[in-house]
């Protein structure tokens, strides 16, 4: 029998092990995906290694392994009824870009299975497509497989599908061999042909290597690719399963220490009851994306990757409720998933109080939209009831779905108990529509997730090298000439389009840091550079127009950056360093950069942070960073490997990707970051620092805009200038203008409360004496009258005054002006004890003038646009009165 391994250790080993064949061990980037428009989230090993695979990138080795991180919420409908569905899984992969190919692929995951793993062979059985001769002569004459244990796999006739043959459209595929583990007759299906390929669960797919050797056209043909890739997949739960001999993912070390938690918190056994166990699974998968994703700075929102984490935290949530947890819950399962998974993913611990309070808002939250969209429910089934109709309409389903996040079972599970049903069909149709909505939002993609433009044209081994650091000329060949939609020889005077060439001091949009703008200059044009972007094969592309003459390529050419423009924008990226620090300085480590903008006019900068800063916080961030220029400290760049760069204390931006060596920038002791834009020479060249505003953008992300240098003197300059004006406007000076207003708006209160007076004289004036148009309802007084011209704040005055003169009863009181109608009514203790209720009437009669309104038992008001309709309104608070009160 194969010895037991932790998960922790299983990642451990299978990382070392491909470290000595050679493979750069890299971590886990983040699951919210980099420059791809085609994923939500990442679902695959491969996917953020997609740039290396089509050449957009180049790999940081050419041998590569990984545990990644992975997020798929397509059946996330079963989770929890299955011991199999997950939706956060870590993959397992070892690659090669053009380096090593199906003989070492298959050799070495067989060597570790068995000979690191430890897995019986006997019990090891490999498949492979059907028509890959050389796959299966390496499994049967170099492995030593029997042909009888090698398990073909054949496309399917009519669909033309096959398990064993990876493809997506168009571009790179190729045919597939997997391994699978016999876990003994216990766990099959009892059939006696029960062989690899069936459903049960006895033959576990524990390893499935993908040869990329193909590129397919969409339509059935190949071509042989001269570089081949490996991409091998293996999933690290299902591996554990195989290890620890356990029935279930949900039973492997790292899964069960959550699974227990809920149990304990529940006070609920699991395999007791099966209703239970689905929302102990569901529970104990869920926390675990939650976690992973609010740590990869994902938060909860109704859109996009956002709308799968808050939809997931609130299944979560739901499911505690039904295992009769009270309160806020969530967090305290998230700190076992940081304490069982920290090993392999540091961010984690780094995180935690951040994840747990972001875990905790979401579900206060929705303990709020449970209660709401219970009570917009109850009053869907009133209507229901009054119209005699027992099926809730599809629209109104989605509008609890979608509007107050009530989850569609929990909805039909309400409806059932009183003999109610929805509309199945019109809810999935209002889905679709909003699914079809959401496509049709996303950019044009090619295959791998790219957009698809003009560089993709552009065959060539060639790169960018960035020069500009140091440098804002240079003089070099150009070797590329775009228009806006072809590779093209030249553009001429008017034209637009891009220019690419092999080193340049322009540079390309990056990190939030803006591209340069400029001059290419020949002998027999000028190409105004209008942006610098990183583009496909990491190429530069000056994209602008020619504003004279013609550009060709292989010209020499002059590339002039816009000095003045460029330091600004250095000055704004410099301040940025200072002010990150310096917000966690003041506000704490949780501080983490969520976006950022420099261009020559400001600083944008987004953090995580939960609520909104203070005045006196602001003031010691914004006085810090001016510190800091004041003392003008050297900014030094050092090129150094990663490692070298975290031992320096330098910080990374997580989710980042980068290569074996990277640029640090420090600014003393007091900042260092990883960093590849560019900056001042000093502190002090920024000049001075300024805060305009903060405010937040999303849930737990705050933003701050700034200034800094010459645009600090034209902040100040304008707001001297609108002082001024001001000043001018209340006749007094700037020094005291202060004074001037609040004398003005003293005049002003005074004013406004002479004139409500004159107005609630004139309104009483208008009305008259109206108690002869008091009658009698079923014993409770009513007072329905109108008066003309006026505003709502008016007839409240009236209506409190006439409920005096009336003792008990109701008032309800209708305006028309200006074209539109203001109403109102109120009712006293007594006749609430009989059944009145101000918002019901308000409800019943502000139809008959074309409006809408509500409001409590004791008043409630409301606006129309139909003031014909005025008689009628008052007309139909008798009948509406009646009706309560029997």
């Amino acid at each position: 029998m194969h010895k037991s391994y932790g998960v922790n250790e299983l990642r451990r080993m299978y990382l070392e092990f491909f470290e000595s064949k050679d493979h750069l061990a890299m971590k886990s980037f983040s699951l919210v995906p980099h420059n791809d428009n085609s994923l939500l989230l990442i679902n695959a090993g491969m996917a953020p290694l997609k740039p290396y695979f089509t050449g957009q990138e180049i790999p940081p080795r050419r041998r590569v392994t990984t545990c990644q991180k992975c997020v798929r919420t397509g059946d996330i409908e079963n989770v929890g009824k299955t011991a199999r569905h997950l939706t956060f899984f870590e993959m397992l992969g070892n690659f090669s870009f053009g380096d090593y190919f199906k003989h070492e692929a298959i050799a070495w995951s067989w060597e570790f299975l068995t000979e690191v793993l430890g897995l019986e062979k006997d019990r090891l059985y490999p498949s492979i497509y059907g028509e890959d001769e050389e796959a299966f002569e390496i499994w049967n004459k170099e492995i030593g497989i029997p042909a009888d244990r090698i398990t073909r796999f054949y496309r399917d006739p009519e669909t033309g599908e096959c398990d064993n043959f990876w493809e997506h459209g168009a571009g790179p595929c190729g045919p597939c061999s997997e391994i699978y583990y016999d876990r003994g007759e216990k766990y099959g299906c009892g059939d006696p042909n029960c062989k690899v390929g069936c459903e049960c669960d006895r033959f576990m797919e524990v390893w499935n290597n993908v040869f990329t050797q193909f590129n397919g056209d969409g339509h059935g043909g190949y071509e042989e690719l001269e570089n081949k890739n490996i991409d091998t997949g293996m999933g690290l739960e299902r591996l554990a399963v195989v290890m620890q001999d356990v029935d279930s993912v949900f039973d492997i070390d790292t899964m069960k220490a959550i699974r227990d938690k809920v149990c304990e918190l529940s006070g609920k056994q699991y395999q007791v009851d099966a209703i239970d166990d689905i929302s102990i699974r569901l529970i104990t998968d869920h926390i675990r994306s939650s976690t992973f994703l609010i740590s990869d700075g994902v938060m909860p929102t109704n859109e996009g990757r956002g709308y799968v984490l808050r939809r997931i935290i609130r299944r979560a949530a739901r499911h505690g409720r039904m295992l009769g947890i009270n309160g806020t819950f969530l967090a305290e399962i998230a700190k076992v998933v940081i304490r069982e998974s920290k090993d392999g993913y540091s961010e984690l611990e780094e995180k935690k109080d951040f994840i747990l309070r972001v875990l905790t808002q979401e579900e206060e939250k929705f303990a709020k939209t449970i209660d709401q969209g219970l009570a917009i429910l109850n009053e869907m089934e009133e209507q229901m009831l009054k119209s005699g109709n027992k099926i809730l309409s599809g629209e109104n389903a989605f509008k609890l779905y979608d509007t107050y996040g009530f989850p569609i079972d929990l909805t039909s599970e309400i409806l059932e108990e009183k003999g109610f049903s929805y509309d199945e069909e019109g809810f999935k149709k209002c889905m679709d529509e909003q699914k079809n909505k959401a496509r049709a939002a996303r950019k044009e993609t090619n295959y791998m997730g790219a957009d698809a433009n003009v560089y993709n044209e552009i065959e060539s081994d060639m790169v960018t090298e960035f020069v500009g650091y140091d440098a804002t000329e240079a003089e070099e060949t150009i070797a590329f000439v775009t228009s806006e939609d072809e590779v093209v020889e030249a553009l001429s005077d008017g034209q637009k389009g891009s220019v690419i060439v092999a080193k340049t001091p322009f540079y390309a949009t990056m990190g939030g840091q803006q591209g340069d703008k400029g001059l290419i200059k020949t002998a027999d044009g000028t190409f105004v550079v209008e942006d610098t972007v990183k583009v496909v094969g990491n190429r530069y592309a000056h994209v602008g127009y020619v504003s004279e003459g013609m550009i060709r390529t292989g010209e020499k050419a002059q590339l002039l950056v816009d000095k003045k423009r460029r330091a600004k924008t250095c000055r704004n990226h410099s301040a940025t360093h200072l002010l990150q620090k310096a917000l966690r300085e003041v506000l704490g480590t949780h501080v983490e950069q969520a976006g950022s903008f420099q261009d020559e006019d400001r600083t944008r900068f987004d953090f995580s942070h939960f609520e909104a800063m203070t005045a006196e916080e602001l003031q010691r961030v914004e006085d810090m960073v001016n510190e800091k220029i004041a003392e003008a400290i050297p900014v030094v760049t050092e090129v150094m490997t990663v490692d070298e760069a975290k031992k320096t204390g330098a910080m990374a931006l997580f989710g980042e990707k980068y290569g074996e060596k990277v640029r640090v920038v420090s600014m003393g002791d007091f900042s260092k970051e990883f960093c590849g834009g560019t900056h001042v020479k000093n502190t002090s060249d920024i000049g001075s620092f300024k805060i305009i505003s903060e405010n937040g953008v999303a849930a737990g992300v705050r933003r701050i805009e700034a200034l800094t240098g010459d645009n600090v003197l034209a902040y100040y300059a304008n707001l001297e200038k609108e002082l001024n004006e001001a000043a001018k406007i209340v006749k007094t000076t700037p020094a005291s203008l202060t004074d001037r207003l609040e004398k003005l708006m003293a005049e002003v209160k005074a004013l406004q409360s002479e004139n409500e007076s004159l107005k609630s004289k004139a309104a009483q004036s208008a009305l008259g004496d109206v108690m002869d148009q008091v009658v009698d309802v079923k014993g409770v007084k009513l007072l329905a009258t109108s008066v003309s011209s006026v505003d709502m704040n008016g007839l409240r005055d009236l209506g409190d005054q006439l409920k005096e003169k009336l003792g008990e009863g109701v008032v309800v009181i209708a305006s028309d002006m200006d074209g539109k109608v203001n109403l109102i009514a109120m009712a006293t203790d007594e006749a609430q004890k009989k059944g009145a209720h101000a918002g019901n009437l308000i409800k019943a009669i502000a139809g008959k003038v074309g409006g809408g309104g509500g409001g409590r038992p004791n008043m409630a008001q409301a606006g129309g646009k139909n003031p014909a309709g005025i008689a009628d309104a008052i007309a139909e608070a008798k009948t509406a009165l009646a009706s309560m009160l029997s």
